[in-house]
């Protein structure tokens, strides 16, 4: 086993894709190689142009994940890809807060209206032409 760290010790460093994909950001391993060889991925604020690039505690990661763009400090290498709040021991989170957008309007000649508006809408309709 050349290359992976005794047991019970966490590796200094790892490969860029392998934690993007560790910490559960990409789906799939490929994936998470595409978006770093793509030049999506800084690390420290240099872009990263190797998947293979090493990658250890205290660094911190800027990446677009859907329309948000993340940004997070790497905390531990980890060890294998488990379930999410492993995952989410890795790293912390440094995005910060999206702005919720805010509810959908009543319908007061604004907004679109909801089905039980339209009803009330036809009922007063059908009752003045009647």
């Amino acid at each position: 086993m050349t290359g992976s760290a005794p047991p019970g010790l966490l590796p200094a460093s790892i490969r860029l894709d392998k934690w993007l994909w560790y910490a559960r950001f990409f789906k799939t391993r490929g994936l998470a190689s595409k978006s770093v060889s793509g030049g999506h991925v800084r690390v420290n604020g240099t872009r990263a142009a190797k998947p293979a690039h090493s990658v250890g505690p205290g660094d911190t990661l800027t990446f677009p994940q859907g329309r948000r763009i993340r940004v997070v400090r790497i905390v531990s290498p980890g060890t294998r890809r488990g379930p999410a709040p492993e995952a989410q021991a890795l790293y912390d989170d440094l995005t910060p807060p999206q702005e919720t957008p805010p509810p959908a309007p009543r319908f007061d000649k604004g907004g679109r209206p909801t089905k039980k508006d339209r009803r009330r809408g036809d009922a007063a309709r059908s009752s003045d032409l009647e």
